[in-house]
């Protein structure tokens, strides 16, 4: 079988991998270089304590409060297009705690495997960088600490049981921050993992089993029979044909489903990182600043401040307010973090939202034989292993696992749509 991936971020690598493995000819179409988006600039974690989904209680109104703060953790560029309207009003609609429980569980189960998937990467010779230092979750208040505890007892039931800390207890666990930082929550199974060191060696393995990559190259059109996709013709006019077509382009999935016909709700949340080498300062975890939603992580030799949500439109600009900061988080509550040498320039991108919080997985119930794996959100190295476990279940068993069925692409398309299939 002739598998045709559009799409070279970790989450169409690491299917593309399955695939090979499970013995299908792979062709993966990247529009740029792989890994060079969403995935370059993550917050580099498998992060399984913040697997919650962005729609949560009470966001929609903080997001009110924050729309004429530019520095805002999350920040809504008012717009008044139709679909980003709907977009937005849908997603406003999962703002309750009933929705919110449902996306963390299913994010916890897309999760589950993770580490142990990654340690089998490494036994089939992908060599990447990764730490298991685990994830402290500090918070400034007693409200946003209450708040993250409310949601405990779900991580309890994955067998995820984090220590809990005062004011003393977080600066034994990490003594670079300051006393800001009143609790604590440390979760052990957390991981560190420098997203291009993965996508590097993940080209690498894939291409020793047989796959062609290839970059710079554009997906012009989609070539179709009735309901079946029968390959696609890249905007140099070269046709490239397939037996099935995996969709995993990231933010540009959305408007990649709408020339297949099945359009899915797939819009771009902005991010942004920055990247500090050498280390400023010596941390013995990754942590997040949870009051200011800056994930901070340290690397070999550098450390990576990740953090802010912007909706918006498809542009990649880097607003230079924002990244302050992200930069003022870490100022406030690092004692020697002032102004520090050795920052790279900063990065923006794209991730791919849906109005639910979930990714969009599956095969898409109007066509034969396309599937698509996108929508993660900020989740897409914790979710990238699980994801092309499915996939491949999907595609090469033709077995869809019971944790797909609440991520398929089908929720998103209409019963017309169904119906003529």
């Amino acid at each position: 079988m002739r598998i045709v991936v559009v799409g070279g971020g970790v989450v169409a690598l690491a299917s593309a991998y399955r695939l090979a493995k499970a013995g299908c000819e792979v062709v993966v179409l990247e529009a740029r270089t792989a890994g060079s988006a969403a995935t370059h600039g993550n917050a580099a974690k498998i992060a399984l304590a913040e697997s919650g989904p962005v729609p949560a209680p009470g966001v929609i109104l903080q997001g009110l409060r924050w729309m004429l703060k530019p520095d805002s953790p999350l920040y809504v560029k008012p717009s008044v297009a139709p679909d980003f309207i709907k977009f937005m009003l849908t997603m406003a609609r999962h703002c309750n705690a009933r929705d919110f429980r449902f996306g963390l569980e299913t994010h916890l189960r897309l999760a589950s495997d993770a580490n142990d998937l990654l340690d089998e990467y490494t036994k089939d010779g992908i060599e990447f960088e990764m730490h298991k230092a685990g994830v402290l979750l500090a918070f400034e208040t007693r409200e946003r600490y209450e708040e993250h505890c409310g949601s405990l007892q779900i991580f309890e039931g994955f067998g995820m049981h984090p220590t809990h800390l005062d004011s003393d207890g977080v600066q034994e666990t990490e003594p670079a921050l300051n006393h800001r930082i009143k609790h604590g929550l440390f979760f052990a199974d957390d991981r560190q993992l420098e997203p291009d060191s993965l996508t590097r060696a993940l080209v690498k393995r894939c291409e020793e089993l047989g796959v062609q990559i290839r970059e710079n190259t554009k997906v012009g059109r989609f070539l179709r029979r009735g309901s079946t996709v029968t390959g696609v013709v890249t905007d140099t006019g070269e046709q490239i044909d397939g037996d099935a077509l995996l969709l995993a382009a990231g933010v540009w999935s959305g408007p990649l489903s709408k020339e297949l016909g099945a359009p899915m709700p797939i819009r771009p949340g902005k991010g942004y990182s920055v990247d500090y080498s050498p280390a400023p300062i010596k941390l013995n975890t990754s942590l997040t600043l949870e009051d200011a939603r800056v994930a901070v992580t340290p690397l070999d030799g550098m450390i990576r401040l990740a953090g802010t949500m912007e909706f918006g439109g498809f542009e990649e600009s880097v607003n230079q307010t924002r990244v302050a900061a992200i930069q003022r988080a870490a100022a406030e509550n690092f004692d020697g973090w002032d102004n520090p040498p050795g920052a790279a320039a900063p990065w923006a991108g794209l991730r791919p939202m849906t109005p639910d919080g979930l990714p969009i997985v599956g095969k898409f119930g109007n066509l034969d034989n396309a599937y698509i794996a996108s929508g993660h959100g900020m989740l897409g190295l914790t979710l990238a292993p699980g994801t092309a476990e499915i996939i491949t279940e999907t595609i090469v068993n033709h077995r869809v696992p019971e944790i797909a069925t609440s991520i398929s692409p089908n929720r998103f398309l209409s019963r017309r749509a169904l119906r003529r299939a």
